[in-house]
Order: structure tokens, then C-alpha cells, then sequence
């Protein structure tokens, strides 16, 4: 009787398990309509149709590649190097709950829709190797969530926006090989979490700022190829972090911020050669790798 009692429970637990496996399979599988259009949305003006891994539209919104589901809302879209082309839709902005964004490594054309700043749970944002133009949303530092944006080799043009500098969280920033022009916003000191900084190969003018030294997290900081002048700020003495270092080929005329900096801690040290000057000659460049190639993103699948 009692071995009749334990089967039964055995079975009783199985059972419960599996009815509540089938219901959060269930959850997730049911996407609002509203966001679901903004999916087909996105299929449609992106050629789903030429997709290289096509959505089958009959089976539910959990079952389409690079879609991830909880609790019922989308919260990643992963179509990395999947052929797509077109525009980004405007209604893009209306997955509240997305986190994960990466189209990075297709053909899509077109401005960043202003709409997608509304999307304040966004942690990542890769549209790298597209063909983007047009300028940064100035709203972006409404996506206080963000922590890696990284959308270099495109046709980015116009300044950066000052409100960059409200993205506290962010640790990722390559906006290299654009057309962005004007000066680097001061504000971008301000993101003491910030890592990697990328803003190779664009148009940026003026001088460095100085709030740059306050990046104490800061391990890459590529700025070549530009029209930056000026001089190297004193206090990127202050950038204990700092391996990667990248300033040639632009107008500055005067390294003194140099001597302040430890040349032992640089993986990476890039300057304009044909103006060194005696005041950094401590950088001993026979023990640093020199390179002259772009800062890149590692590619994320």
C-alpha cells in the first residue's frame, strides 16, 4: 500500500512539474500583438525575405531565430550577419522591454530611428558594419541602461551629442570609421564606468578635453585619425587603466600630457612619430607594440 501511495506521488509531482513546464513554456511563448508587428515591422523593412535565416511567420514569435522571450515580452533580438538590408522601422522603440539589440554585420541603410532612445531597458547596442547615416540620436542619454554602443564603420554624420555623457552605466563606446565632425563632448568624462573608447577615423576637431583624464576605468582610448589639435591634456596622467592609447595622424602640437603618463603600462602606443620631442623621451617605444590599424569591436555572435 504504501509503495501504491509513493508511485502515486511520484507520478502527482511529475505531473505538476510538467503542467508547470507547459505553463511558462506557454508564458513565453505568447508576444503582445504590439510587439509582435513591431517584429513583422522589422521583417518587412529589412527584407526578411532575403533573410539568410528567414522568421517562419506561422510558428509563434519564441520559435523565430535570434529572438529570446521571458515573460512573455521580447527582450533580444540577435539577427547578427543575417543579410538584412533597408531601414530600421520607426515603431523599433516600442519593445519596452528589449535589452539586447544586435544587427550588427549587415547592409541597413538609413538614420537611427529618434524613436529608439525610448527603449530605457536597452543594455546592448551593436549596428556596427551597416551602412547608417545620418546623426546619433540626441536623446541618447536617455537610455540610462546602456552599456555597450558600438556602431563604427557606418555613415554616421553630425556631432556627438552632449547627452552621451548621462549614460553612467555605459562601459563600450566605438563610434570609429564615421563621418562624425565637431569636438568631443566634454561630458563624456563623466562616464566613470566607460572601458573601451573607439572614435577612430572621423572628422572631430578642436582640442582634447581635459575631463577625458577623469576616465579612471578607461583601457583603450583610440582617437586617430582625426582633426583633433591642440595638446595632450596633463591630467591623462591620471589614467592608471590606460593600455591602449591611439592619437596619430591628427594636429596636435604638443605632447607635455605625455610626461605624465607611464609608459610601462601601455600595451598599445600610437602617436604621431615625425613630432616626438624630447619631453616624452622616457616612452621607451623599442619595449611598446606599435601599431597603426583601426581600433575594433570583437565580434559578438
Amino acid at each position: 500500500m504504501k509503495n501504491l501511495a509513493r508511485k502515486l506521488g511520484i507520478k502527482y509531482t511529475l505531473l505538476l512539474i510538467g503542467c508547470c513546464f507547459c505553463s511558462i513554456t506557454g508564458l513565453n511563448a505568447q508576444v503582445s500583438n504590439q510587439e509582435k508587428e513591431v517584429l513583422l515591422a522589422l521583417y518587412e523593412s529589412t527584407g526578411g525575405h532575403n533573410w539568410n535565416t528567414k522568421w517562419n511567420l506561422d510558428e509563434e514569435v519564441v520559435n523565430w531565430h535570434g529572438i529570446s522571450v521571458r515573460n512573455g515580452h521580447v527582450v533580444a533580438i540577435n539577427l547578427f550577419m543575417n543579410n538584412l538590408e533597408g531601414s530600421l522601422p520607426h515603431s523599433i522603440g516600442d519593445l519596452n522591454h528589449l535589452e539586447q539589440l544586435n544587427l550588427a554585420f549587415n547592409t541597413i541603410a538609413g538614420p537611427i530611428p529618434e524613436s529608439i532612445t525610448k527603449l530605457t531597458a536597452l543594455e546592448t547596442l551593436q549596428l556596427e558594419m551597416n551602412r547608417l547615416d545620418g546623426g546619433i540620436p540626441s536623446k541618447i542619454g536617455e537610455m540610462e541602461a546602456l552599456e555597450k554602443f558600438v556602431a563604427f564603420n557606418n555613415f554616421l554624420s553630425g556631432h556627438l551629442p552632449e547627452s552621451l555623457g548621462n549614460l553612467q552605466k555605459l562601459k563600450d563606446l566605438n563610434l570609429s570609421s564615421n563621418k562624425l565632425s565637431g569636438r568631443i563632448p566634454p561630458s563624456l568624462g563623466k562616464l566613470s564606468n566607460l572601458e573601451q573608447l573607439g572614435l577612430f577615423e572621423n572628422r572631430l576637431d578642436g582640442s582634447i578635453p581635459w575631463e577625458l583624464g577623469n576616465l579612471g576605468r578607461l583601457k583603450e582610448l583610440i582617437l586617430a585619425n582625426n582633426e583633433l589639435g591642440g595638446a595632450i591634456p596633463v591630467e591623462f596622467g591620471q589614467l592608471a587603466s590606460l593600455q591602449v592609447l591611439q592619437i596619430q595622424n591628427n594636429k596636435i602640437y604638443s605632447f607635455d600630457g605625455l610626461e605624465r603618463m607611464d609608459a610601462s603600462q601601455f600595451l598599445v602606443f600610437d602617436y604621431d612619430k615625425d613630432k616626438e620631442e624630447k619631453q616624452f623621451k622616457e616612452f621607451d617605444v623599442d619595449q611598446l607594440r606599435m601599431v597603426d590599424t583601426k581600433f575594433e569591436d570583437d565580434i559578438d555572435e
